[in-house]
């Protein structure tokens, strides 16, 4: 590179994002926790103290920019806080505003500009879609409704689609919504999971592909891969080391992470890697500071933000 190509690739959007973290916010052991921990997604080995959410609370819904990690309502309550922080800095959360409905297990999605929640419970499962401006601080907005009320739903996004995948509606289910996330309104179906289950992990994206992985009851290994451009269903896309519910997951568009679980035999704090291009088996990573189950990752280079790249804002 030279300093006009570099320039260029700058302000063009697709300067690689070298440095992407990967960030996992909350969790239980069983006891619900603050804790905020990271890892440098181009490498691997353990992940390091970042610091801690504004309470105790898991089963969170994560967004985040290029610059800020959201994370949405939480289980203890049920919770209507949303935590932020910098990414590329370390520090306890601080408060951003509110969902408009306090409920756990939501499905979190987002791009440069918006961050989204999608279902969750209150306990009674709810159909509730709102949304962020992820630049300014403040409540969440009404953005439409999910085509089947569940909680324990999984979700990620490219730039320009969020999916809501999965979930509890009371009994569980394999629905695969979308939104468009410029718009606003109700979801609609884009296909169906192989597996009907809860607890899922999604969000671990390249701007093309969304990666779920786990899920309570029987504990699959699967990897599901879906298509975001087109609908459909979901295809088998490899495994992970270890069967488990309620993972956190995140990508930097080349690799998707998925961290911590929960089996009957307890917690993980295990961090599985898959190479988003090839598929088939997981590799290890290294593992959380903390075994834990429910710790929603967030990043500043998943999917929904330019492929991973640098990326030029949109405010508009």
């Amino acid at each position: 590179w030279n300093m006009k190509e570099v320039t260029d690739a700058v302000k063009g959007g697709y300067w690689p994002n070298a440095l992407s973290r990967a960030v996992f916010g909350g969790g239980r052991t069983p006891t619900a926790l603050n804790t905020i921990d990271y890892v440098t997604m181009s490498s691997t080995g353990d992940a390091a103290d970042f610091g801690d959410l504004t309470d105790t609370t898991l089963v969170m819904g994560p967004a985040s920019s290029f610059t800020r990690g959201l994370w949405g309502g939480g289980e203890t309550s049920p919770r209507a806080f949303i935590d932020y922080v910098t990414i590329m800095t370390t520090g306890n959360a601080a408060d951003f505003g509110d969902i408009t409905t306090g409920r756990f297990s939501p499905a979190g999605q987002s791009n440069a500009t918006r961050g989204i929640w999608s279902g969750g419970g209150t306990p009674s499962v709810q159909n509730i879609i709102d949304y962020v401006q992820i630049a300014s601080l403040g409540d969440a907005t009404d953005f439409g409704n999910l085509s089947v009320a569940r909680m324990y739903v999984g979700g990620g996004s490219s730039p320009t689609r969020a999916l809501t995948e999965g979930g509890l509606a009371p009994s569980a289910v394999n629905t695969i919504d979308f939104i468009e996330i410029a718009s606003t309104g109700n979801a609609q179906d884009f296909g169906d999971l192989i597996n009907s289950l809860d607890g899922r992990a999604g969000g671990a994206a390249s701007s093309t592909r969304l990666f779920t992985a786990g899920g309570t009851g029987p504990y699959p290994t699967t990897v599901e891969s879906i298509e975001m451009a087109s609908t459909g269903n979901s295809i088998d896309f490899g495994d992970i080391s270890a069967g488990r519910g309620r993972i956190g997951a995140t990508s930097n568009s080349v690799r998707g992470l998925f961290g911590g679980g929960y089996t009957g035999a307890g917690v993980f704090d295990t961090i599985d890697y898959i190479s988003i291009a090839n598929g088939g088996q997981s590799t290890d990573f290294g593992d959380l500071s903390v075994a834990r189950d429910s710790a929603n990752g967030v990043s500043n280079s998943h999917g929904g933000l330019n492929e991973g790249n640098q990326g030029v804002v949109d405010t508009t």
